[in-house]
């Protein structure tokens, strides 16, 4: 079963062993496309930036795959377009991790780290992995801004950094003081799904960055 480990670093070592579940899915990808990425997958993005956005886990024939998140999938479609009209990256997106493109301010990471089995991971593992996540919130220079794509990477933020769910209810657009002078701003995850059933348009999602930005600047 998955533990509450307390490592010392941003990202976990490629050979990562904490869920047997994520191990075993890591080891059948391996065998069926050995030449993906198939490892925990890193954060992206300079040290220090200002807003940090947190989304669920890999995607199977994303970051899975190409080893960078959000790389190489319709969810990364959305979100690189939208940093890039926002003045977040430098760059073309090019969904392969060798494409050239750099964050400028941003950083992004996950809840968990590997691909788990039909997208969902269960709760054992997003604990697991949330020691990575509280080394990216607290490790200094520590983000100003928080983005959570999804409930799953909200609730694990809050569960992070000690602040009560009850008091910031998930909702897209929402904008949630933290106590430590931090804000936490929620969206829809861009998934392929969100977007085709209309619960997320290009629209919706641009005016959560509108946001930020501002409040970064």
């Amino acid at each position: 079963m998955a533990t509450d480990a307390a490592p010392a670093r941003r990202d976990p070592p490629l050979d990562c062993a904490l869920c047997p579940r994520l191990v075993a899915e890591r080891g059948a990808n391996g065998t069926s496309h050995p030449d993906w990425h198939n490892a925990p997958v890193a954060s992206f993005g300079p040290v220090g930036a200002g807003l940090l956005i947190v989304g669920l886990a890999p995607g199977l024939k994303g970051a899975n795959r190409t080893g960078r998140p959000f790389t190489g999938d319709y969810a990364g479609d959305l979100l690189y377009a939208t940093l890039d009209k926002f003045a977040f990256s430098d760059g073309s997106y090019d969904a392969r991790p060798d494409d050239g493109l750099a964050l400028r301010n941003c950083r992004i990471t996950n809840a968990v780290r590997c691909l788990p089995p039909k997208n969902k991971p269960i709760g054992a593992e997003v604990r697991a992995c949330r020691p990575y996540l509280l080394a990216e919130l607290s490790m200094p220079p520590a983000p100003r801004v928080i983005l959570a794509l999804g409930r799953v990477a909200h609730e694990t933020t809050l569960d992070a950094l000690g602040e009560k769910r009850a008091a910031h209810p998930f909702g897209h657009g929402a904008r949630h003081p933290l106590a430590d002078g931090r804000v936490l701003y929620d969206s829809y995850h861009c998934s392929r799904y969100n977007t085709q059933t209309r619960r997320l348009t290009a629209e919706m999602f641009e005016a959560v960055f509108a946001a930020i930005r501002n409040e970064l600047d």
